[in-house]
């Protein structure tokens, strides 16, 4: 239950955080493809620049709106609601930044990572009170360090998997 929990839970805010990192060649090259079909002129490299970094930093800024919004959610509809609802969000946004390409559409991107921001916010603060409810008092305090530990694991694995070589 435990590793459920975690890889569910934790595991893919800590995914996204460091996964867009290995990505930014691809991105940068997608956003400059839609805007030459868009407009028929090439992206200077400092409006590309600007784009890719709201790219990165929407991420934060939902994280935040996330986080500023779970204490409301969870109170109001609990916490079992509240990541039921999170899943949605988190769909949504995969939805949203898996057809970017097909769609052409970059701005895509930017609404997914902002829900994904939103979804990881949420998650971070209704995740560990959701483990810590369910779990045995005998385990409390080492389920709710499970859940950093798959936040730095989400994190090595959006390392490893971003190596050029594999």
């Amino acid at each position: 239950m435990i590793v459920v929990l975690g890889i569910g839970g934790t595991h893919l805010s800590g995914f996204q955080m460091s996964v867009i990192n290995y990505t930014s060649p691809y991105i940068q090259n997608f956003i400059n493809e839609t805007w030459l079909e868009r407009y028929g002129s090439v992206l200077h490299q400092k409006t590309l620049m600007l784009l890719w970094s709201f790219v990165v930093s929407v991420y934060c800024v939902g994280g935040m709106i996330g986080c500023l919004c779970s204490g409301y959610l969870t109170a109001k509809y609990g916490k079992k609601k509240c990541l039921l609802f999170n899943d949605m969000v988190l769909i949504i946004a995969t939805l949203h930044t898996g057809f970017s390409r097909r769609a052409k559409s970059f701005e895509m991107i930017l609404i997914g990572r902002f829900l994904e921001g939103i979804g990881a916010g949420i998650n971070m603060n209704a995740h560990v009170q959701y483990v810590g409810e369910i779990s045995p008092k005998k385990l409390r305090g080492f389920v709710n360090v499970t859940s950093s530990l798959f936040l730095a694991l989400g994190k090595t694995v959006a390392r490893i998997l971003g190596l050029r070589y594999l």
